[in-house]
């Protein structure tokens, strides 16, 4: 077995670095943008008066990172050759996310929004899966034009992470002589509503509470009658594009449907798979950021005249960190191989677990990352002027977020035990 990552994929993560400094390094560093980053960073991207939303300034500048790294022929790394993106594996994209992680906070990676200059597209494998062609010429291409963007309607404020008990109902109706569907219910943590041009909404169209089938996805535009933004919720981490969303009597036409009737769930299964070990490959590269950081630091700091470094008490928490990051980054790099080499439709049934395993572990891992790295630098590390805080803030998000780590320890359970998996039926009763 082959562990180097071969010329092409170096020359790539070379090419990504000289991309960054030639073009995003002196954008961030111009028009005083660096507030963005620096100590000021969360009073410079919050509209406090907004209702916590991202300041119109802030957008902006991630919008035209994009735009640079779009031209560059990097934002679009991950798509289809066919909507102009480069084919990028899931192993790539693994190493492409960490390696930008690592460098630290900047305008080359912020997933506080979800940027990066190698974008992340779950909604893209969506659509092209399951969309009708209409729908991927309008959703995807448009998706990249600039022209739509897509919020993913799932969460509900009784229903965290059980979808299957899901309230918001959709039933079927005649308007004006065309068939479509009335949708009722609630939705919440609906990021990017502010900005989005329609809302995929998960709603019951058949079944009983707790059933997997009979859950559909509708496209529904925004603004839509009936349709409101109850509040945005301010979170440990500010700004805020996290919303409460009602549905009362939304009407949607047939031809909102995204994929199958009653089938929904598959479309959030793969929304969620791609998010998690992509999310994972970036949690593990903040977290050895942080190691690195310290690492240097204890080096350098010597306190009572020796390096700090040289205290059991520094090294032997750094060691720890730095083993599992080694470890992780193996199972990260093994799972994402895995998923570029079974069919999408059977990631659920064959590799959720290990997605699972890489999210719930990652995500942990760069939070404690973040707070040894706070206190291996004392006074400073707990302060603004270091982005440990900001790290820390962020990422304990993903601990609950695309399931909460409990969520996707049971789904790792459930393929240990044989309830579910390649293993069902072969353990126990």
């Amino acid at each position: 077995m082959d562990f180097s990552f071969g010329d092409d994929l170096n020359a790539y993560l070379a090419e990504l670095d000289a991309f960054i400094e030639a073009e995003i390094r002196p954008l961030e560093q111009a028009d005083d943008n660096i507030r963005f980053f620096d100590h000021r960073r969360e009073w410079a991207r919050t509209d406090f008066e907004a209702g916590g939303l991202p300041r119109h300034e802030w957008e902006n500048l991630l919008r035209t990172a994009t735009r640079r790294a779009d031209a560059a022929g990097h934002w679009r790394f991950s798509a289809p050759s066919r909507y102009g993106g480069k084919d990028g594996s899931n192993l790539w994209m693994a190493v492409i996310r960490e390696h930008l992680a690592r460098r630290g906070l900047g305008l080359h990676n912020d997933l506080q929004n979800e940027h990066s200059i190698v974008g992340n597209f779950p909604f893209v494998a969506m659509f092209d899966q399951w969309g009708t062609d209409a729908q991927k010429e309008e959703f995807i291409l448009g998706g990249f034009a600039g022209q739509r963007r897509v919020a993913f309607g799932l969460t509900e404020p009784h229903h965290g992470s059980d979808a299957t008990h899901m309230e918001t109902r959709a039933v079927r109706e005649v308007r004006d002589g065309v068939a479509g569907w009335r949708i009722d219910g609630e939705k919440m943590w609906i990021t990017g509503m502010h900005v989005a041009s329609h809302c995929a909404t998960f709603a019951r169209t058949d079944g009983k509470a707790g059933d997997a089938r009979g859950i559909s996805c509708f496209l529904v535009p925004n603004p839509s009658d009936g349709l409101q933004i109850e509040e945005y919720l301010w979170t440990f981490n500010m700004p805020t594009d996290h919303p409460r969303l009602s549905f009362t009597n939304v009407w949607v036409p047939d031809s909102a449907l995204l994929g199958e009737e009653g089938r929904g769930l598959a479309l959030a299964q793969s929304f969620v798979h791609q998010n998690r070990i992509r999310q994972a490959a970036s949690s593990l590269g903040a977290a050895q950021y942080c190691v690195d950081e310290s690492v240097a630091y204890a080096r350098s700091r010597k306190p009572f005249g020796e390096e700090l470094a040289r205290n059991q008490g520094i090294q032997f928490p750094l060691v720890e960190l730095a083993t599992q990051c080694e470890m992780l980054r193996l199972l990260i790099h093994k799972t994402a191989w895995e998923m570029d080499n079974v069919p999408h439709a059977q990631w659920e049934h064959q590799l959720s677990d290990h997605i699972s395993m890489c999210n719930y572990w990652a995500n942990r891992l760069v939070c404690e990352a973040a707070d040894r790295a706070m206190q291996v630098h004392g006074g400073i590390g707990y302060s603004r002027h270091k982005p440990f805080e900001h790290i820390y803030r962020h990422h304990r998000r993903y601990r609950i977020t695309e399931g909460a780590e409990e969520i996707q320890m049971r789904k790792v359970a459930a393929y240990l035990f044989g309830y579910m998996g390649p293993k069902k039926g072969q353990l126990g009763g």
